[in-house]
């Protein structure tokens, strides 16, 4: 692995969670509280209520059990979910890629339609990380707990009304084509003195217990009665998410696993190796790839690409530059990939923002890259969600071998990684021991 200097900045940082959907970020590091460029109409049918009461269910599709105030509800198993096979002996795994989202709101440049369009196209799924005050009405602010914060306190703004409305629509769509919906958790404090990192895990259960509220209570907090409710429970469909700027995870993890928790897409900085265990959850790290031109390597996420081209990681840099920005962050996704899928065949995760930094050439290069990947043979284009279904599935003997390859290192006989040793075997005994303590714990 190359030095990574500075280079693998944390994931956005205040300027990420500032600038994700649309809010700029004021000259002293504030940001404007409403996220949405100010088009909200309060005096449209789809603004928010006004009153703190429950709201009257709206529609349910057929077949759906209501949960709590008609926000959620019970529609059965997803659906468009893939069966997870073993692998067979000496089959050569096929190239997981994950694509994920953090924040995952829609607003007026409907990046998360075009994207789930996008998924359909090439026939992906992908993970979706909501963040919770996505979907509660500035005017409701308030209801806000922030750990070390005011309520209602938030270094994101909140989206507005009209917005609220179109990412509900969004994330009901996304599940019932397969893609997961996790969480970003809410207010993306970064601060080093009261942000995420501080956080004990009492705070961390209070934030995520509201990130899930905000979820299951939308209905009562807009008064939306026009929209049906979101279709799965999400106490049990929630399974794993991404900290705000990658901070705070080792305080966060007891209370997430204690909520039902499989895996955890926090870490950064990770290698392009088989993934294993943190604190007894699965480990998804944003990865340190090949960075054309350079001899450092990048995290996969668009907001380090960001912060290594443009000076003082301006989400407005010199616009002459950003073709040459655009056609490496592409070729550095594309690196990853390539040496992960001719070589060890391990998981290849990339995470982004919905955003329209330096022109949205972080867009276009993510979804270029995302283009060229789904049409190369033996690749699966997976949520979160479902690679721990494929992971759980496979004999565990067989992943602890996998986990002994290298960044790069190409077997010249996948036999030796991928059949299980006799049973009662001295390595079978190895493996299995090896394969059943949490790594890193």
């Amino acid at each position: 692995m190359g030095a990574l200097s500075r280079r693998n900045v944390l994931s956005g940082g205040a300027v990420a969670a500032a600038t994700a959907l649309g809010v700029t970020a004021c000259a002293d590091g504030s940001v404007p509280a409403r996220g949405s460029a100010g088009d909200s109409k309060p005096g449209s049918s789809k603004s928010a209520s006004g009153s703190g009461g429950s709201a009257s269910p709206g529609p349910t599709s057929a077949g759906a059990v209501p949960i709590g105030d008609g926000s959620t509800s019970d529609t059965g198993l997803q659906p468009h979910q893939p069966v997870p096979e073993r692998l067979k002996p000496g089959q050569r795994p096929p190239q997981f890629v994950v694509f994920s989202w953090d924040g995952a709101g829609e607003d007026s440049k409907k990046l998360f339609s075009h994207f789930r369009q996008v998924a359909q196209e090439t026939k992906a799924t992908m993970s979706f990380f909501l963040s919770g005050i996505y979907l509660l009405p500035e005017s409701k602010k308030d209801l806000y707990l922030p750990p070390g914060h005011k309520p209602g306190a938030s270094d994101i703004g909140y989206l507005a009304d009209e917005h609220i409305h179109m990412t509900l629509q969004q994330v009901g769509a996304a599940w019932l084509e397969g893609h997961e919906i996790g969480t970003h958790f809410n207010g993306h404090f970064c601060s080093p003195s009261n942000g995420v990192g501080t956080w004990n895990t009492a705070q961390w259960r209070s934030e995520l217990e509201q990130a899930v509220g905000f979820v299951t209570k939308w209905r009562t907090n807009t008064g939306f009665k026009d929209l049906p409710a979101l279709p799965f429970d999400y106490r049990k469909e929630l399974i794993g998410g991404r900290t705000p700027c990658l901070l705070g995870r080792d305080a966060m993890l007891p209370a997430a696993k204690s909520m039902g928790w499989k895996y955890d897409a926090s870490s950064p900085g990770g290698n392009q190796v088989w993934p294993g265990f943190y604190k007894g959850l699965w480990e998804f790290p944003l990865q340190s790839i090949p960075f054309p031109g350079h001899n450092f390597q990048v995290l996969s996420m668009d907001y380090n690409m960001l912060a290594n081209q443009s000076p003082n990681a301006s989400i407005n840099g010199d616009p002459a530059k950003r073709p040459a920005w655009q056609q490496q962050s592409y070729g550095a996704y594309m690196a990853g990939f390539n040496r992960a899928y001719t070589t060890n065949r391990a998981p290849y995760f990339i995470g982004n923002h919905f955003e329209s930094w330096n022109g949205g050439i972080y867009m276009r290069s993510v979804e270029e890259a995302l283009r060229d990947i789904a049409s190369k043979p033996d690749v699966r284009l997976v949520s979160f969600r479902q690679l721990v279904q494929w992971l759980e599935a496979q004999d565990p003997a067989v992943l602890a071998k996998l986990r002994t390859l290298q960044v790069g290192q190409k077997p010249t006989n996948w036999a030796e990684y991928t059949s299980p040793a006799p049973a009662g075997s001295t390595a079978s005994a190895k493996a299995s021991s090896k394969a059943s303590v949490p790594a890193h714990a």
